[in-house]
């Protein structure tokens, strides 16, 4: 089950939807799980991506509010580097672009930029992580100059187009595909855009303004990731990240721990199929689900 916290996608309403503290995120896990498996006889693996691990780490060291939990995954969130990434957070946040003039552009933005390695993942995340904007045609001055853009479409060798805005061309979208690359000038609009050719995408979530919950979202994780009893599995990006405390507790073997080389911090969605073998290898190696015929054990280096 893919559970979309606190309003993310816009679907649910609460008494204030920019309380993001870790307290209310994990009583928001706790109660889908309530509410979905009131008498706990489902066994439960909780999985979570960089702050969402933060949060699902923090519901499982909770004793006894998940009784049928029964094995936790974290993917690339590590309390040492995070906590001193977080000075820094801000001036990367104002980095980013602040909309996107369609879906398409904020895909294409998700794997130029390196957000999204994974073209095909980039499809199906980004159209969770923005909304839909349509200002005013009033607002709009009927003097605005007309221009006429020079867009570049690069084309994988699948046939998928991909645009770019600025004069530099995409080398490639998927590293190791060849790709064919045309520029195209488009005819001038009208002087006075459409509404529709006004229609604009915005993060979802504004990161911004929820500075106040970061070090809540992070601070102790170390100590309550080795607390936990049931199995673990840490996935990582790089080994660098790994703090002094998850160091010592994985050379004590208290934790499962695997690093997949050529992806980014998204690295579910960079490497799908090998984030999937690695889990259900791991729900295999703790008997949490019975292997089909001809499974094979994917190998977890001991790093």
């Amino acid at each position: 089950m893919y559970y979309a916290s606190h309003s993310y996608l816009g679907q649910t309403k609460t008494d204030d939807d920019t309380n993001l503290s870790a307290q209310t995120l994990v009583s928001d896990v706790a109660g889908v799980i309530e509410a979905l498996y009131p008498d706990h006889d489902v066994p439960i693996i909780l999985l979570g991506h960089s702050m969402g691990g933060a949060i699902a780490v923090r519901v499982a060291a909770t004793k006894g509010l998940i009784p049928s939990l029964v094995g936790l995954v974290v993917i690339d969130v590590v309390e040492g580097s995070a906590v001193e990434s977080l000075p820094s957070m801000q001036s990367f946040l104002k980095g980013l672009p602040k909309n996107f003039k369609s879906l398409e552009h904020a895909i294409e933005w998700s794997v130029n930029n390196g957000h999204i390695k994974n073209l095909m993942s980039a499809k199906v995340s980004m159209p969770g992580q923005v909304k839909r904007i349509e200002p005013d045609i009033s607002d709009v001055s009927p003097d605005a100059p007309a221009s006429i853009p020079t867009v570049q479409v690069t084309q994988t060798a699948h046939g998928e187009p991909i645009m770019e805005e600025d004069e530099e061309t995409v080398q490639s979208v998927i590293e190791g595909e060849p790709c064919v690359t045309a520029e195209l000038l488009m005819p001038p609009p009208s002087a006075t855009p459409s509404k529709s050719e006004q229609v604009k995408y915005a993060w979802r979530i504004d990161l911004s303004k929820t500075e106040a919950y970061w070090k809540g979202w992070f601070e102790g994780l170390s100590k309550k990731f080795l607390s936990i009893a049931v199995p673990r599995l840490l996935l990582l990006a790089a080994v660098e990240t790994l703090d002094k405390e998850l160091t010592i507790g994985h050379m004590q073997g208290k934790f499962q721990m695997q690093v997949l080389a050529g992806c980014g911090h998204t690295v579910h969605e960079d490497l799908p199929e090998k984030v999937s073998e690695i889990i259900a290898g791991f729900m295999v190696r703790y008997k949490v689900a019975a292997a089909k015929e001809g499974f094979q054990q994917p190998f977890a280096p001991a790093c």
